[in-house]
């Protein structure tokens, strides 16, 4: 294995014969691809993917699956088409109205930038007020935003389910540390391994399946209505679930090579 800085490759494009230039030095001899691209890299990460991908190489997280999975609203709209359970959201228009707010989503709720990572741009909010001074504000500044519902019962805590090759290999209850209701490892939260049950397990495999990810982090609530969906991460964090659940989910990401490698 080697690793490659996606954002040091010079994408050459010529008639029948892309390939790419690292360092310096033109790159073959590759087998398969793990892509790790960050949030803010998505566009050029996307782009030397789709590169590897026109020169026969496999790519264990494919370009169009992580452009669509890396938009919050997009997946938002394709995961509702597939009938999967998610908190009530409302995407508000720059006319937006506090009470289309409050009737679709109500209050308490959760507004959150749509281009926030490890719980940043999410915050929770109580009153009728203090929501709509955040969402001018917001709309003033041209940021993208989604508003959701509350889930209450969830108590601070959620379900992270990493999924590779169509199964669930590894599974934690992420809590959120006292006076935070964001669970993320990242803001202190704590974790536990746990068992999925039957419901949980299918919403995050039909989710993955939905956007056509081989490899990804499920993130879901439980509530009174079921196991919601959060959000499904394409270039998940694997220290912290591995930590948790003691088992090796990347030696599982390379069997998922090696099988479609054959």
């Amino acid at each position: 294995m080697i690793v490659i800085d996606y954002s040091e490759c010079n994408l050459i494009m010529e008639n029948n014969n892309p390939y790419i230039f690292y360092r310096g030095v033109k790159v073959e001899g590759i087998d398969a691809i793990i892509p790790r691209v960050g949030a803010s890299g998505t566009f050029y990460g996307t782009s030397v993917i789709r590169q590897f991908e026109t020169m026969g190489v496999y790519s264990l997280t494919g370009s169009k699956a992580l452009v669509s999975s890396r938009s919050k609203l997009e997946s938002l709209q394709l995961l509702t088409q597939s009938g999967i359970l998610m908190p009530k959201t409302i995407l508000p228009s720059p006319h937006f109205s506090m009470h289309r707010v409050e009737e679709t989503v109500g209050l308490p709720c959760v507004i959150k930038l749509l281009s926030g990572t490890h719980g940043i741009g999410v915050i929770l909010v109580n009153d009728r007020i203090t929501a709509e001074s955040i969402l001018e504000s917001y709309i003033k500044m041209r940021q993208r935003f989604i508003v959701q519902e509350f889930i209450s019962e969830a108590s601070g805590s959620d379900i992270r389910a990493l999924v590779v090759g169509g199964e669930v290999v590894a599974a934690m209850r992420r809590t959120a540390q006292q006076g935070e209701f964001r669970s993320n490892l990242h803001r202190g939260g704590s974790s536990v391994p746990i068992e999925l049950s039957e419901d949980e397990k299918n919403t995050a495999l039909t989710a993955v399946k939905t956007l056509g990810l081989e490899v990804a982090g499920v993130d879901m609530l439980q509530s009174k209505r079921g196991p919601l969906l959060l959000e499904v991460n394409a270039s998940p964090g694997l220290e912290g679930i591995e930590t948790t659940t003691k088992i090796d989910v990347a030696g599982k990401m390379i069997e998922v090579i090696e099988r479609n490698k054959k």
